[in-house]
């Protein structure tokens, strides 16, 4: 009996070694595939922000929390599925899918660039005035479908890191890398949109420094919002662009990612010390270039059938 007992207990004692290593072995690969994907996190960050520009500062953490909810339904219910069963059925498909992607990304950068410089610039910003605040329920919208394309880079991103392990493995991974991204990403854009009220309350409780900084903070949150809007329109067309870049070349049509490469490392090792940084930036202008272009040519078409479209309307 004693011996049975000892046996079981070391089956017990295998059993949990093996548990706590496979845990082991996904903490690790989610780290591993969080880190790949850490570029894309800082888009979106960067992104997210401007959606919430002009609503009321009683409404900003509801938003944001509806559109965190929003792309942790995107990763793990629409996405996880999706590229799970692709991978493992016909992972050629991926490439285009996310090649889909990145054009909407360089069209919605392009637009809200449009938007910014276009003819019909202080038309826009009258009629904003006007309607007081953006429709929030449209506002949460369109954020949810831009953070649908930057999460589905996150989890093929991630996917590549991890694609050799088990498809249950794989999938464990992917909804920790879902739940951490989305926990850092809008934990991060709530602290964000929220520094001026954080300012305003050190102003009026604080004292000498700390109320000298709060005043500080209250006038240089409008500021860093509206350069976080535009970096964010410039995430957009940079990752889009890279998408097209990248995928081009797993299609192969590898002539324009190898003229940006070769223009990398030429400048990589023209810096010297600087040259990853430098190389990095080259990449990445050639890579927005290229969402632009994209993103002008769709938004072009899309005004262009929309013009028609009011046009018609007008005509009836």
């Amino acid at each position: 009996m004693s011996a049975g007992l000892a046996a079981l207990l070391d089956d017990v004692a295998v059993l949990a070694r093996a548990a706590a290593a496979s845990i082991d072995d996904v903490a690790a690969g989610a780290g591993r595939a969080s880190v790949k994907a850490v570029g894309v996190i800082v888009d979106d960050t960067a992104v997210t922000p401007r959606y919430v520009q002009g609503v009321s500062p009683q409404r900003e953490i509801p938003m944001i929390r509806r559109i965190a909810i929003g792309s942790l339904r995107n990763k793990i219910l629409f996405i996880l599925p999706v590229v799970l069963v692709l991978s493992e059925f016909v992972d050629w498909l991926l490439t285009p899918i996310l090649m889909v992607g990145g054009c909407y990304l360089c069209f919605e950068g392009a637009e809200k660039l449009w938007e910014a410089v276009g003819p019909h610039r202080h038309h826009h910003a009258a009629q904003a005035e006007a309607d007081g605040s953006a429709d929030e329920e449209e506002l949460v919208k369109g954020a949810i479908r831009t953070d649908f394309i930057l999460s589905a880079e996150i989890m093929v991103i991630s996917l590549n890191e991890v694609d050799h392990e088990p498809i249950v493995a794989r999938a464990v991974i992917l909804i920790g890398v879902a739940i951490l991204i989305t926990t850092i990403v809008y934990g991060a854009v709530a602290l964000i949109v929220k520094m001026d009220d954080v300012g305003l309350r050190l102003a009026k409780t604080g004292d000498g420094g700390v109320a000298s900084f709060g005043r500080g903070l209250v006038r240089g949150m409008p500021v860093v919002l509206s350069v976080l809007s535009t970096v964010g329109i410039a995430a957009m067309l940079w990752v889009g662009g890279h998408i097209l870049l990248v995928g081009l070349k797993d299609l192969g049509f590898e002539w324009l990612y190898h003229q940006v490469h070769h223009a990398e490392e030429e400048v990589h090792h023209a810096l010297g010390a600087f040259g990853g940084v430098g190389g990095w930036l080259t990449n990445t202008f050639a890579s927005a270039v290229l969402g632009i272009v994209v993103g002008a040519i769709i938004t072009a078409v899309v005004l262009r059938f929309h013009g028609h479209g009011d046009a018609a309307t007008q005509d009836h």
